[in-house]
């Protein structure tokens, strides 16, 4: 089996369910959970730091781990970053065969810093059997460090590691999400996968084709048949409850623009048979359209035919918003104001390369928290491949369809 430790809604276990490799995700949260198993994956809920290794010896082919980035995180407090001294000391006494973390817990600023620990007493124990085969981890970039510690332990025991940080967007996924990487394998020198796409398109070389360019928030979310993109607007209603915002006279200006063909959609489920249709405003076509991350002065802010920045959620998942400014007045720009509009947590699964009726389950918060908090699956298939014998290139939709 593949061990999938914080295994979050699936985004490691997509393309493996996909590829047909059994995965088991040990996951706390409910609502993830919930989704896992709406998704058909098989799921343990526990306290990662408190489930015993046991039952996983001697049947373990590989190891994915994605610890909580919160404690480490810019979105966050980053007080894993004042922690780091004690997690680096759970990882060396976990390595050899000591379990001082009850300790050096009381110790932490906060709590959820030592469970960046957590892989290392997992790996400790499939050692001994000789397991696992392989194994992928991936947090925000602010740890690696630790995995750097990881890998110079890893390589005692006989596994060949590299580490780095890899940005999801250059591997297909419509978002710049950059994340610390170590990968490590027994059979094979551990190398990162070779990217697809790039910031501008590459020309053709004799060594073969070039990588294609970034893919965009537009292209991702279905917009592509115009440069003159339009926001799914959800009548659903925010996580709090009442009803979402609308760009001003959009209830006495409906769309045209989809009728004459100026811009094609496709919809995606968000998982309720009774959700109104989505609505769009007759001058939207006339305004260029961005994302910003939240409502911070330095937000990231992106346009649409760019892919986004990283999405991150929890408290400030009602802050991730469209924003519009008029085109020139001689293309047909439109005049007067668009109010924001709030990101649907739909077109967040697909800008994180979620499938597009990926089951989400729990409420609009909820699923939001578990996207902003999930790997890609664009990039874990990347990751992945090598060790699975797959092959990806660039042509391979398979895994957004």
């Amino acid at each position: 089996m593949v061990l999938d430790l914080f295994a979050g809604p699936g985004g490691w276990a997509d393309p493996l369910r996909r590829w047909g490799i059994r995965e088991v995700g040990l996951e706390w949260d409910e609502w993830a959970c919930k989704t896992r198993a709406a998704a058909g994956l098989l799921t343990v809920r526990t306290d990662v730091a408190l489930y015993p290794v046991r039952p996983f010896v001697g049947r373990t082919w590989g190891v994915i781990a994605s610890p909580p980035c919160q404690a480490w995180s810019m979105a966050g407090k980053q007080l894993g970053l004042l922690d780091q001294p004690l997690v680096h000391q759970a990882v060396t006494d976990l390595a050899q065969g000591r379990d001082t973390r009850a300790k050096l817990l009381t110790a932490c600023r906060d709590e959820r810093s030592l469970l960046a620990a957590e892989p290392m007493r997992y790996l400790h124990a499939l050692n001994t059997a000789g397991e696992p085969e392989w194994v992928a981890m991936e947090e925000v970039p602010h740890v690696l460090p630790l995995w750097r510690q990881y890998a110079a332990i890893l390589r005692t025991w006989g596994f060949s590691v590299w580490t780095g940080i890899l940005n999801a967007a250059d591997y297909g996924v419509p978002q710049t999400r950059r994340r610390a990487i170590l990968l490590a394998s027994r059979t094979r020198a551990a190398i990162p996968p070779p990217p697809t796409h790039a910031a501008v398109t590459e020309p053709e070389t004799l060594f073969g084709p070039g990588r294609e360019q970034w893919v965009s928030m537009a292209e991702a979310l279905g917009w592509g048949a115009t440069d003159r993109p339009v926001p799914t607007v959800c009548a659903g209603g925010p996580s709090s409850g009442g009803p979402e915002p609308f760009p001003s006279g959009s209830r006495k200006a409906l769309a045209n623009a989809r009728d004459r063909g100026t811009w094609t959609q496709r919809t995606p489920n968000t998982g309720s048979a009774d959700a109104p249709a989505p609505t769009f405003t007759a001058e939207a076509h006339r305004w260029s359209w961005s994302l910003r991350s939240n409502n911070q002065t330095n937000a990231t802010v992106r346009r649409a035919d760019e892919p986004a920045g990283t999405l991150f959620f929890g408290h400030r998942a009602n802050e991730c918003v469209w924003v519009a400014e008029p085109l020139p007045k001689e293309t047909g720009g439109g005049s007067g104001v668009v109010e924001p509009i709030r990101i649907t947590a739909a077109e967040a699964g697909l800008l994180q390369s979620f499938p597009a009726h990926y089951p989400w389950q729990g409420n609009k918060g909820q699923v939001f928290s578990q996207i902003g908090n999930a790997v890609p699956p664009r990039l874990a298939a990347h990751l992945l491949a090598p060790h699975l014998g797959k092959t990806l290139t660039s042509d391979d939709f398979t895994l957004a369809a």
